[in-house]
């Protein structure tokens, strides 16, 4: 029985979270086409008779002096240090740049064994393929590479093929059937975001965060209340939000609803949604402390 901590690390908008999403077979990381979705390091589990990999997807990696920005170089890094493999994603749709070269220099340096993935195997012409094929050739030339496409699940039988190959002996960390170990809390706040900046544009997603207020179970009702704020800079922002007659926030309202129900099977739900605003909260030390775990 081998047991193994993954962590995976690539630029914003590789494929990190779909591809976690992928092994596991189950909703562990949302997913949006604005860059850096993730803030946090999700693990996701996965479980077979060869034995458990525990992954933790990060933030993409970006290049940027933001208060915010560092930190999430800073939740990647730590991961780095604590995991028995990394697995690093490549989006060969872009060429390899600074932040590419930024991402392997750290890899360089470490004594962790690493897996690289081609990714988006799907959409490659055999330029860009090759041409990233050569950039880990040369960057980190003893890592075996896969080419995979997360989104069609093709190519990730093989990444764990590799991944298990360099795991180590050990006893399963979680139940076979564990899929995560988020917080409820986190879960319910993670699909109200993704729900949120998939609606709205520019620069709206990465000025919003989600708290979840109160989650209550109503037994008479056999329903689970809960109360969420979703969180934005500025006063203007909350309308574009809200939208026209309240329009987004029942989209949002409406999309988050059967997620957060699987989280409660066989219990009804209510969810109270509210927008409010909060100025510069991304520089404010005490918020990122909160959301940024």
């Amino acid at each position: 029985m081998k047991c193994a901590t993954i962590a995976i690390i690539g630029r914003p908008s590789a494929g990190k979270s779909t591809l976690l999403n992928t092994i596991c077979e189950m909703k562990v990381s949302i997913t949006a086409s604005t860059p850096q979705t993730t803030r946090n390091a999700i693990r996701g589990i996965y479980t077979d008779p060869r034995g458990q990999l525990i992954f933790t997807d990060t933030p993409g990696y970006h290049l940027s002096d933001k208060t915010m920005n560092k930190r999430l170089q800073d939740t990647a890094i730590r991961s780095l240090e604590e995991c028995d493999v990394v697995l690093y994603i490549i989006d060969a749709k872009r060429s390899a740049g600074e932040e590419e070269k930024a991402i392997t220099d750290l890899l360089a340096k470490i004594k962790t064994p690493i897996v690289s993935c081609i990714n988006k195997s799907d959409i490659l012409t055999n330029g860009e393929h090759e041409e990233a094929k050569a950039f880990l050739a040369e960057q980190l030339p003893t890592s075996p590479v896969i080419t995979a496409s997360a989104k069609l699940d093709e190519g990730v039988d093989d990444i764990l093929i590799e991944l298990f190959k360099l795991a180590p002996e050990g006893e399963l960390l979680y139940p076979a059937d564990a899929y995560t170990d988020q917080p409820v809390e986190f879960r319910v706040s993670e699909i109200i975001r993704e729900k949120a900046i998939n609606l709205v544009t520019e620069e709206i997603p990465h000025a919003i965060y989600v708290t979840v207020e109160e989650i209550e179970y109503k037994e008479e009702t056999n329903t689970i209340w809960v109360r969420a704020a979703i969180i934005v800079e500025r006063d203007s922002q909350k309308g574009i939000v809200v939208g026209k007659g309240g329009a987004n926030i029942k989209k949002i309202r409406e999309r988050s609803t059967p997620e957060i129900r699987d989280i409660f099977p066989g219990k009804k739900l209510q969810l109270d949604l509210r927008v409010k605003a909060q100025d510069k909260w991304r520089n404010n030390s005490i918020v990122l402390d909160k959301i940024l775990r």
